[in-house]
């Protein structure tokens, strides 16, 4: 079995509750949906065997975390489950960022994931339709792990969408982690609008937090 991967790369992670870690990025090709603010636009991709992505990844012997990121992984979950497993037993940890969406794709690998790094998909910051019901049954099934969850605001995310986010995560594990990330290169001008929807979030104690993308702040991949 092969997977499309658009490239193997070592950074840091530049977003969410593991900003700065030393991490080796596998990215996979694909994406079913077409958010407004989307900013990984992937064009081409190689076909991998699991052992051709495991010998790129034993180039960074230092590296005990792999960030499984996309595209969506999810969507080639078939090749995942074996690939995982070779992952398990050369001890690597296994840091996946998704779309929060295809629930039943991530409950055939939960156990072989440590950290689950999920989106909330607002409609009014995609200009697509809601998925809140994938979200919460994702949610559901990610709790098993270590998750939180992450909300791209933009200029035209709406209220709404954040008080059922909130209300999403209340329902289903209130600690877990909701950070919102403002729209790159628009940080500044969106400053008040966040800390009115962080404020909305704490009124009903979710535990919410503003973080940036720190990979595009420092300048690196």
């Amino acid at each position: 079995m092969k997977a499309r991967i658009s490239e193997i790369f070592k950074s840091i992670q530049g977003e969410g509750l593991h900003q700065g870690q030393s991490q080796v990025f596998v990215r996979f090709f694909g994406c079913s949906f077409e958010c407004k603010y989307c900013d990984t636009k992937l064009d081409a991709y190689h076909e991998y065997t699991a052992e051709e992505i495991l010998a790129q990844i034993n180039t960074y012997p230092e590296s005990r975390c792999l960030s499984i990121t996309g595209g969506e992984p999810l969507e080639q979950v078939d090749f995942l489950i074996d690939f995982f497993k070779s992952l398990k037993k050369l001890g690597k940890t296994i840091h996946l960022e998704t779309n929060g969406i295809l629930y039943r794709n991530l409950a055939k690998v939960i156990d072989l994931i440590e950290v689950i790094a999920m989106d909330f998909k607002l409609s009014s910051s995609t200009g697509m339709k809601d998925y809140w019901y994938p979200h919460r049954e994702f949610l559901k099934v990610a709790i098993a792990k270590d998750v939180f969850v992450k909300a791209v605001i933009t200029n035209a995310t709406l209220t709404d969408d954040i008080r059922i986010a909130a209300a999403v995560i209340k329902e289903v594990k209130r600690d877990t982690v909701l950070i919102l990330q403002p729209e790159n290169p628009f940080e500044d001008e969106l400053k008040r609008k966040l800390e009115y929807f962080k404020k909305i979030c704490q009124e009903v104690a979710i535990d919410v937090r503003i973080l940036p993308q720190l990979h595009k702040r420092l300048g690196v991949k």
